[in-house]
């Protein structure tokens, strides 16, 4: 599975790419990540893509023209790619989302907007998805870029190694507990749920499944 990243940031996503797994999925050649920078698709000498925006306001909105050039070369003569842009007021991501297209599209076009955003007209030019990542505002879509990395990348077979990995595709709860079974802390002791040293499969899915 291919990744293409429009940002005007590409380092940002440096640390993420290069740890863990997603960097073991990468040298697996499992998904690729590629970026694409609109400053390098402006004929402006100072390289510079924002500009005030129309109508008044605070801040500076990035121009479309450089932004679907970047597209436009990450999609290249591919015919079924799926370009997603972000923005607080589109589809709430999910895991549904992410299994569609991992499953879906072999090639994902994530843009990433900064300042006060992208000029709308990007939306216009091409046939894409607006994704929200939850009821905030960032200060741009790298972090969102990389949520979306990660939770479609993880349905790519092989890339987290086995199928059970995947806490939606098995009885999972957000409570989990390793050894030692009991400690001390602050004259208080916290043990490990009876339920889960017990053996009985049936009830430890059972207590998970009320946990979920």
């Amino acid at each position: 599975m291919h990744f293409h990243i429009i940002t005007l940031f590409p380092k940002s996503l440096d640390s993420y790419l290069n740890e863990s797994i997603l960097k073991r999925a990468i040298e697996d050649k499992k998904i690729k990540v590629s970026f694409y920078n609109p400053r390098d698709f402006t004929k402006d000498k100072h390289k510079r893509i924002d500009q005030k925006p129309y109508g008044g306001g605070p801040g500076m909105v990035i121009q479309a023209l450089p932004v679907i050039k970047a597209i436009a070369k990450a999609k290249g003569r591919k015919r079924k790619v799926k370009i997603i842009f972000f923005e607080p007021s589109g589809l709430p991501f999910n895991t549904n989302y992410a299994k569609k297209t991992a499953k879906g599209c072999k090639d994902v076009v994530l843009v990433c907007g900064r300042y006060e955003g992208i000029d709308s007209r990007v939306k216009k030019a091409f046939k894409m998805d607006s994704i929200s990542v939850g009821p905030f505002v960032l200060t741009g879509g790298e972090l969102p870029a990389m949520i979306l990395i990660d939770s479609i990348a993880r349905q790519v077979p092989g890339v987290l190694g086995s199928y059970n990995s995947l806490e939606e595709e098995r009885v999972s709860s957000s409570d989990v507990y390793t050894r030692p079974e009991s400690f001390r802390y602050c004259n208080k002791k916290y043990a490990v749920p009876k339920i889960l040293l017990s053996g009985h499969h049936k009830k430890i899915d059972d207590w998970r499944q009320q946990r979920r």
